[in-house]
């Protein structure tokens, strides 16, 4: 018998399979078409990509494990939050997804904010709106596309759609729910006062649920795309980041996780609701039931190694970067990236907020180059730390995960700058493993997330700071911070010019 976990990611659609136990059986990666960028601060990717994807990693991963779909027992989901997928009357995409990413709804969040005041935002869904969130993205889309609005009968996050096209039901979990703009996190509720203030009809809004809650059961006609059987149990599962957090165990107070993909978020668990007053992290349920989490969110995080692969080292791949970071000395001579490229959440809040290296001399080498990538994201990580911390958690150690975190010279790096231990877990499957977990409590194999997570993680190694390179880089990360501020008004200028 197996357990599957599907994450449908930014860069592509991971399924895996796990044993009654927990244990990591196969896995098996479909890659997405890249993100269509036609404008500056835009992203968009088609939910048709996502189910095609979907379809190859679920064949992939059963031939992987050479288990024959009715052997699984039970299917759970995670997936990119944020992401606006609306279907017409047919239960059609009407048009291209807005994804997590697409900066682009900075007005329709302003005119937000003065309509309906920062204070009573925050009020009802404990959060401010952000251009990241759906609901921006979904009233630039009524401002701009007038048609395809008129069109939509439901609204619908990216796993959500590959779910329904997997068993035909609509349904959101509570915890992709929160990063909506639409939900009231403090009761689990979509937002009635603030769909009745913008004069969103609440019908475009599926049934909310609980994470590990059944939300269907594989159709004939996917069974027969995907080669799972018909009727195979399918719950709610997460968005990628409670997800993530629950494949990492940080599912009881004090918990903090790090994670490491296309952005980078650091998390961590409460039993009680309580934000950041300024809004610079957010505050979602998580998806054990009846719990909250609080997350800082640094938007290109991962996105800064591809991108400078992409662009500066075609053909190299991210452990070969890597490695070349290593010969550069701690602090990059004092050069200094701002990992920027997609605005940014935490701390900052600014959709404009610009990418960019500060301090390069000729002395810099491309190995400076790259390691001084991977330091700028660690310091906008350890931004979202020090909130996270402020709110009242206790992180002594902090848990890695996500692609950036598959680098021990990485994980060394965070253990130096955030001056805590960098705990390694034996499994580090992040979002799709949490998915396959919630699946087993869903299917009734453990009766709480917290027994399962217990049974199934395991640390296998960690990374203790070193005091030279602590030492240099709280000195760094000083001279980090000062720089947003100091070039916020040329973000603006520029921005104004394009």
């Amino acid at each position: 018998m197996a357990w599957m976990g599907i994450d449908v990611g930014t860069g592509g659609t991971r399924a895996l399979l796990v044993d009654a136990k927990g244990k990591l059986l196969a896995s098996f990666t479909a890659p997405h078409e890249e993100i269509r960028m036609e404008k500056p601060f835009w992203a968009e990717q088609r939910p048709e990509d996502w189910w095609e994807a979907a379809q190859k990693a679920i064949r992939g991963v059963l031939a992987e494990a050479n288990l024959d779909g009715s052997e699984v027992k039970g299917v759970g989901f995670s997936g990119q939050m944020h992401g606006l997928v609306l279907l017409d009357k047919t239960n059609r995409v009407i048009r291209p997804s807005l994804i997590w990413c697409d900066q682009r709804s900075q007005p329709q969040v302003d005119r937000i904010n003065r309509k309906v005041g920062e204070k009573r935002i925050l009020e009802w869904i404990a959060n401010p709106v952000l251009t990241g969130f759906t609901l921006p993205k979904l009233l630039w889309v009524r401002e701009h596309e007038p048609a395809n609005y008129e069109k939509a009968r439901k609204l619908l996050l990216p796993k959500d759609y590959v779910r329904f096209m997997l068993t035909g039901e609509l349904a959101m979990d509570v915890a992709d729910a929160s990063g909506t703009a639409l939900f009231d996190v403090v009761h689990r509720r979509w937002s009635k006062e603030l769909c009745e203030e913008l004069e969103i009809d609440t019908g475009l809004l599926p049934p909310s649920m609980e994470c590990i809650d059944p939300a269907g059961k594989v159709s004939k006609s996917a069974a027969a795309l995907t080669g799972l059987k018909e009727g195979t149990p399918v719950v709610a599962g997460a968005g990628d980041q409670a997800a993530s957090a629950v494949g990492n165990g940080t599912v009881v107070p004090g918990a903090v996780s790090c994670t490491i993909g296309t952005s980078g978020v650091v998390f961590a668990h409460m039993d009680r609701v309580a934000y950041d007053p300024q809004g610079r992290v957010h505050t979602f349920c998580h998806a054990v039931p009846g719990k909250w989490h609080v997350m800082g969110v640094t938007q290109g995080a991962g996105l800064s190694l591809q991108w400078f692969r992409n662009q500066l080292a075609p053909g190299a791949d991210y452990d070969s970067l890597t490695a070349e970071a290593s010969l550069a000395a701690a602090g990059s001579q004092g050069l200094i990236w701002l990992p920027y490229l997609m605005g940014e959440r935490t701390p900052h809040l600014d959709a404009g907020a610009r990418g960019g290296w500060i301090g390069l001399t000729a002395r810099h080498t491309r190995a400076d180059l790259v390691r001084s990538v991977l330091e700028g994201v660690t310091f906008s990580l350890q931004d979202c730390l020090e909130i996270v911390e402020s709110l009242g958690v206790d992180a002594h150690v902090v848990t890695a995960s996500g692609g950036g975190a598959r680098s021990a010279f990485w994980r060394q790096m965070l253990a130096d700058a955030f001056e805590k231990k960098i705990n390694v877990l034996a499994t580090q499957e992040g979002s799709a493993y949490g998915a396959a977990l919630l699946s087993l409590v869903g299917t009734g194999e453990f009766d709480s997330v917290e027994a399962v997570c217990r049974e199934a993680i395991t640390v296998e190694s960690a990374m203790v700071p070193r005091p030279h390179e602590s030492h240099l880089y709280r000195g760094l990360f000083e001279v980090y911070r000062a720089i947003y501020p100091a070039l916020r008004p040329i973000f603006r200028l520029q921005n104004n010019l394009t």
